[in-house]
């Protein structure tokens, strides 16, 4: 899954939440699965931000 993917599945749910008219269970599952997905963009941002630090240090090194 990418991240573009997983944030339009996380704006998905927060919609299917906010209609309401889910059963406690659903609701459960649906928050569940959004954690997941708030985690799993988080650390992909955390891995994009160590990248884009080593890259801008080595292109200062190389100056």
């Amino acid at each position: 899954m990418t991240y573009e993917q997983a944030i339009k599945r996380l704006e998905e749910i927060v919609n299917e939440l906010e209609k309401g008219g889910k059963t406690l269970d659903e609701s459960v599952k649906l928050f569940e699965e959004g954690a997941s997905l708030a985690h799993f963009c988080d650390e992909a941002l955390k891995n994009a931000e160590l990248k884009i630090t080593k890259l801008t240090s080595s292109e200062k090194n190389d100056e």
